[in-house]
Order: structure tokens, then sequence, then C-alpha cells
């Protein structure tokens, strides 16, 4: 079975990752590799900071890999925070700041319209791919369920009537911006014969 490095240290991607590929291939952390750096992300794009990390991996160990990169765009916030969600509160990737901090600069604006975006970079052999997830919907006015992680608890997808949070891993990893991506992805592997 193919081998493929996913380069995060994130066990919730990782978990939410593995459950959307089932058994068509053998997906390694960074851990499983026994890489501990913590790769920069410095573009100003999630597809450059995807870029970035599969890079690393690629040229640093020489494995083909994919990385990711997810913002949450809020239409009313300019599309912040974008590219710096997971550390929009701060450097510590508190994801109980960062919601606050969103629900606070939202505050009473009834434009509440968002998008969760995510970017897959492949690197295979010699080629370089990206893949892009999007899922539309809106931000609530408080925290609503204990499933998931990151902004998922303020974050009601088009057509549902609860956050992600709510919904559970299961309709999350059916309907989410990776899932969408992930779906991407596999197509092409599976058109690679990988």
């Amino acid at each position: 079975m193919k081998k493929l490095v996913f380069a995060t240290n994130n066990k919730h991607k990782l978990e939410e990752l593995r459950a959307i590929l089932g058994s068509t291939l053998t997906l390694l952390s960074l851990e499983d590799i026994h890489c501990d750096v913590d790769i920069p992300e410095t573009a100003d794009t999630l597809e450059g900071n995807a870029i970035l990390k599969a890079k690393y991996i690629k040229e640093q160990y020489g494995l083909d890999c994919f990385a990711d990169d997810t913002g949450l765009e809020i239409e009313a916030l300019n599309n912040a925070p974008g590219v710096f969600s997971a550390r929009y509160a701060g450097s510590d990737k508190d994801a109980a700041a960062n919601m606050n901090k969103v629900l606070d600069k939202l505050g009473n604006t009834t434009n509440r319209t968002a998008q969760f975006r995510t970017v897959i970079a492949l690197m295979i052999g010699e080629e370089t791919k990206l893949f892009e997830g999007i899922v539309k919907g809106q931000i609530t006015t408080q925290k609503e369920g204990e499933s998931g992680f990151g902004y998922d608890p303020i974050f009601q997808p088009e057509g549902y009537t609860k956050t992600f949070a709510q919904l559970g891993a299961a309709t999350k990893n059916s309907i989410s911006h990776r899932a969408k991506a992930v779906h991407q992805l596999c197509k092409f592997l599976t058109h690679l014969n990988v």
C-alpha cells in the first residue's frame, strides 16, 4: 500500500484525514517520520503555506507528501482571519481565544457570512499539485457544541441548523472544506494508481 506523509503535527487533522481516506493508503504523520520541526508558515496565502510545508518534507526527507493550510474567511472582517486563522488571537494557537476574538469583532453585525477554505499541496515524484475545498456558512452568535476543533463551535455550514461542533465527526467529515479537498486529492491519486 502506498505511503504518503501528511505534513502536520495536528492530531485532530490527522484523525480527520485518516477517517476520510479510510484504507486507500497509509498516512504517515511528521511524528511517524521523526520530524519534530515546526515548519514555518511564512507565506501570505493558504496556497503558499501548504507548498512551504510540503516542500520542506520533500527536500529534507525525500518522501512523497502533502500539506494543507486552512483558513476561516469572514466577509464582514475582510476575509479575516484567513491565513492567520490558527494564530488569530496570538501565537499560542488558542482555539477558545480565536473564537472569542471573532465573536467580539463581529459583535452585533448581521452579515455573518463566512467560508472555510482548505488548500492541499501534494508533492509526488516530480509533480506539485494543488487541491482546494470550500464550505460556505455563517458565524453563529455564540459557541455551540463540543466536538470538532478550531472554529467548529461557531461555524454553521450552509444547509444545516447546527454548527460543525454539533454535527459530529461523521457528518463534518462528509461535507467539510477539508473533505472536499481530500476528495480531489484521492481522485488524483486513484488516477495515478497510487
